[in-house]
């Protein structure tokens, strides 16, 4: 049993957390979706500013604002009233709302000489049925005359859908592009996005559920909710109850069980986006998604459909595939549907699916659970190869025996499952470089392609920063290898700098898979000033601000983002989840309601001629503990030369939601140069946050 419960219960599945409050100031960025971000954005003064022809009409989808003000404006856009396919583009602004940079996918265009088709949507739908009858039942749903500009050259085309069950039970909404005057097939691609993993591995965990009546159900506070499909293939099945709140008995001879597992990792996913990259979820609304298990029989795969994950049972039915690591995989599928929405064929299903190995291994270290501890391996628990090896390897692709460890000209000939394996070869060696290296019990021995030179990892938590901000900022629906090398490296640099660590690690690994040097590079030119929170080490020193009079710490009230300041990403932030005490940036330390270690520091020289010196600061927390046992603190720490001195410890017990102003004597460190320290810890549940402002090292 877990020591205590939140009106959340114990239940048969380790360390659950009711989840903390948006962070969405996380990277120093906040996103926006229509029709909220559309206020942001200025469709006509865009539309001039990339010189685009009266026929085309720009629609926003998506806005992100740093915290200089720069935007990275989403467009999709119509031609002569038809929608155009393909045609996506990503504009970057300045705070005044000048054109900075653009990312078209594809070449950019979208005007087609006529918009009078030679083929009828009929014969389009009987081409589209024939090819999606290959394999699969199907029937036409719907067919849409449009724009296909996702090719070299702009073509108008039938979009038909057609819908079915393949042999293995897998739905099918196939979307296939027919030439409105050949009727050739352009591009087909399936939306239900699968993966395949592990389950039933998480241990004891606490969910946050719902209470509705005499019974519990298995819904959280943000809207992730779990439902039996009682075998079935269509439908939203029946919500999971309980009279007592103990859900399951880690077995499947309690139907409850896999939905533990299911619940769990949607909690812990949203968790993950919410606290770490500053997303409120899959659509970044704030709101959880439905998660349906006990799909089909003895169904071995999982799937995101464009509105919620699905879980087959697994061989047996004895195995269901709802592993904390397919969770995030399935529900990244959602993420990256609602940013660069990746096409799920050619270079961009690979990154796609890539994608979701990426930010599923990042949930699955993020989640820290004992039983299933994070690791560089996808489906290592479910023993589908019936053989005690994972379905993949990040270290070394390769050894799945179909996945590629290098990019080539083929990469996009094959399924995404498989095209994946350079992005996540990419992802390992970025994050802990190549070489042979033991992590959590786990050996990797991760080799570099073509002689490339070896690979220093940067840490996995900034590399995950900076995919996210490639996939978010950057790409488009048609992206390639090479236009993820391009991204990944400017997201580095705006996030780190141009001769950051990061940076380094980030162009290094695209250079150890085979992708070919573009146009971005690191180390070239002035470094920029990150745009991020994210503070990696090393990281160039950014230049001082100056202090107040008499304050020798700089950027003592944080307003000037993560500059003077080393330590966690993340911490230092404009989000209003909480306060500042004096204008937007403070320090929130803690909030996560998880296993978590969060710093801020600063090295501050006190000049020997000074009669007094004072450390202060001012101080605000809350929590959702209760009881007099300190689960959660923050201690306030002096660092001289090898020796640490805690000048106080702050903790769950005795919150003071008011600001109140904390001050200790240093004067003893006169002379010295030493290091002023925040550091916070949490427990695996239930926040407590310690939010710092206006600091001070005051002399006299």
């Amino acid at each position: 049993m877990i020591r205590r419960s939140t009106g959340a219960m114990v239940v048969t599945a380790a360390l659950a957390l009711p989840l903390a409050l948006p962070l969405a100031g996380a990277l120093g960025l906040t996103a926006g979706s229509s029709p909220a971000a559309a206020a942001k954005a200025d469709p006509a003064r865009d539309h001039a500013a990339l010189g685009l022809s009266a026929d085309e009409k720009l629609v926003v989808t998506s806005v992100v604002t740093d915290r200089d003000g720069t935007q990275h404006i989403r467009y999709n856009r119509t031609f002569k009233g038809l929608r155009v396919i393909g045609g996506d583009l990503v504009l970057e602004t300045t705070r005044s709302g000048a054109k900075a940079d653009v990312h078209f996918n594809a070449s950019g265009k979208a005007a087609v000489p006529s918009t009078t088709p030679k083929k009828s949507g009929a014969e389009a739908s009987a081409v589209a049925t024939k090819n999606a009858s290959k394999g699969a039942s199907a029937r036409a749903k719907d067919s849409e005359l449009v724009v296909w500009a996702g090719g070299t050259s702009p073509r108008l085309a039938y979009e038909v859908i057609t819908e079915g069950v393949k042999p293995d039970q897998t739905p099918s909404r196939l979307h296939t592009l027919v030439d409105a005057n050949s009727g050739a097939i352009l591009q087909s691609w399936d939306e239900i996005k699968h993966g395949t993993g592990n389950s039933q591995y998480s241990g004891q965990v606490t969910l946050d559920t719902t209470q509705s009546g005499s019974s519990w159900l298995l819904k959280d506070s943000i809207g992730n909710y779990t439902t039996d499909l009682n075998g079935g293939t269509s439908g939203t099945g029946t919500q999971f109850t309980d009279a007592d709140n103990v859900w399951g008995n880690g077995s499947t001879t309690s139907r409850q069980t896999a939905g533990v597992d299911a619940q769990y990792g949607a909690e812990k996913t949203y968790a993950y986006y919410n606290s770490v990259l500053g997303r409120a979820g899959i659509w970044n609304n704030g709101t959880g998604a439905r998660s349906r298990v006990h799909y089909g029989n003895a169904y071995v795969n999982a799937f995101w459909d464009g509105t919620q994950m699905t879980y087959g049972d697994g061989a047996g039915n004895t195995k269901p595939l709802t592993a904390i690591d397919i969770a995030g995989h399935e529900m990244s599928h959602g993420v990256t549907e609602n940013t660069a929405n990746l096409n799920y064929s050619g270079d961009a299903g690979g990154l796609n699916e890539a994608t979701s190995d990426i930010f599923g291994t990042a949930v699955e270290f993020y989640a820290n659970n004992s039983t299933d501890v994070g690791d560089y391996l996808i489906g290592e628990k479910i023993n589908i190869n019936g053989n005690g090896t994972p379905l993949r390897y990040m270290d070394k692709p390769s050894k799945d025996g179909q996945s590629p460890d290098c990019w080539s000209t083929n990469t996009k000939n094959l399924d995404p499952h498989y095209s994946s394996g350079a992005l996540n070869h990419w992802f390992y060696m970025a994050s802990e470089g190549s070489g042979a290296k033991t992590i959590n019990g786990v050996s990797y021995d991760s080799p570099v392609c073509g002689g490339a030179p070896a690979v220093t990892g940067a840490g996995r938590s900034n590399v995950e920063k900076v995919w996210y901000r490639t996939l978010s900022t950057k790409l488009t629906s048609g992206s390639t290898y090479a236009n993820a090398r391009n991204g990944a490296i400017a997201s580095a640099k705006e996030l780190y700098g141009a001769t950051s660590q990061t940076c380094t690690s980030v162009e290094a690994a695209f250079t150890a898979i085979s992708v070919p040097a573009g146009t971005e590079k690191c180390d070239s030119g002035p470094t920029p000033t990150p745009t991020g929170t994210g503070t990696p080490s090393p990281t160039p020193t950014p230049t001082p601000t100056t202090p107040p009079s008499g304050n020798l710490l700089r950027n003592p009230g944080f307003e000037s983002g993560a500059v003077d300041w080393t330590g966690t990403a993340g911490p230092i932030t404009n989000n209003t989840g909480r306060p500042a005490r004096t204008g937007s940036w403070k320090a929130w330390l803690g909030g996560n309601g998880s296993t978590s270690t969060e710093t801020i520091q600063q090295s501050v020289a006190i000049p020997s001629t000074v009669t007094a010196a004072t450390l202060s600061f001012w101080l605000r927390t809350d929590t959702a503990e209760s009881g007099s046992t300190a689960y959660d603190t923050m201690k306030v720490q002096v660092i001289d030369g090898s020796t640490t001195t805690t000048l106080a410890t702050y903790s769950n017990v005795g919150t003071n939601a008011t600001y109140t102003q904390k001050s200790f004597n240093v004067t003893a460190y006169k002379g010295k140069t030493i290091t002023v320290k925040y550091l916070m810890s949490e427990d695996s549940s239930l926040q407590t946050s310690f939010v710092v402002d206006d600091t001070a090292l005051a002399t006299s």
